[in-house]
């Protein structure tokens, strides 16, 4: 059985299939979360065994099959899903039960997107990773939620500041009302990126890069997205204290976690879960 060290996350395990939940969140009542790893799931090869992305070149019919094992497992209607369509841009989806099944029994039917919100019960919000930041968002008082994928180009875009414009928008969020939790993702001991990439981050306003942008020499530097996205939700308003950082890094974890710098890009894809119960 595998486990972790973690003092932010938990690894659970039902019927065969491991995923991991945030203790913070698993403290909000109102609402059910996970976070798939690779394990449980019937897909085969470079994809074995939980993959949860269409269109990587696992049969359908798996990945159909994983999210059904997956749900069943970690306690979601799996005809309640409603998917991204990640491109590592910033569009921001309100979500509500009119759009159930799409990106995974539905075709999709919007190209971009890479957040999801709703407030709406019985809906679950499905993000996807391999070693780009997820984002969950809980606000606590007018019960509303969000997902978001924070790649490097998403968090240069400040998509977690986006997702508590849309709440606000929508539902009336206070982000001082909002629990953030950052990650699993590959962390700064794993994330090498060259100049042209870090520059973006250094000439983000109003942030401490020197705690998220490390230089290594010769035109590297070593990257913090988990922190970067953590000052950005804070800059937006959420209560320092109300922010999680995973502590798991994704290429570190490699046997338990899909990791796309793991594996060269040979490999699956992880899902983040929400819904308002």
């Amino acid at each position: 059985m595998f486990s972790i060290n973690s003092k932010t996350m938990t690894l659970k395990e039902n019927k065969g299939v491991c995923f991991l939940k945030y203790n913070e969140l698993e403290k909000i009542d109102f609402i059910n979360h996970a976070f798939s790893t690779r394990i449980g799931g019937v897909s085969e090869n470079e994809f074995t065994s939980m993959n949860l992305s269409f269109g990587r070149g696992d049969p359908d019919e798996n990945v159909t099959e994983n999210y059904k094992i997956f749900c069943d497992a970690a306690g979601f209607d799996y005809e309640s899903l409603v998917a991204s369509a990640q491109d590592h841009n910033t569009f921001v989806r309100v979500v509500t039960k009119a759009d159930k099944g799409v990106g995974i029994y539905k075709p999709r039917d919007i190209q971009s997107v890479d957040a999801v919100v709703t407030n709406e019960k019985g809906v679950t919000l499905v993000t996807y990773y391999a070693d780009c930041t997820p984002l969950f968002f809980v606000d606590t008082k007018n019960k509303a939620i969000g997902l978001a994928h924070a790649g490097w180009r998403g968090t240069v875009g400040r998509i977690g500041e986006k997702v508590l414009k849309t709440m606000k928008e929508n539902y009336g969020t206070n982000p001082q009302d909002v629990k953030v939790c950052i990650g699993p993702a590959i962390s700064k001991c794993c994330y090498e990126v060259d100049s042209p990439v870090a520059e973006k981050f250094l000439g983000l306003e109003g942030l401490d890069s020197s705690k998220f942008v490390f230089d290594k020499g010769e035109g590297k530097y070593m990257l913090d997205l988990l922190e970067c996205n953590r000052q950005i939700v804070v800059s937006a308003g959420v209560n320092p204290e109300n922010v999680v950082l995973s502590d798991l890094c994704t290429k570190c974890n490699s046997d338990l976690l899909w990791s796309h710098r793991a594996t060269n890009g040979k490999r699956g894809t992880m899902s983040a879960f929400m819904c308002i119960k």
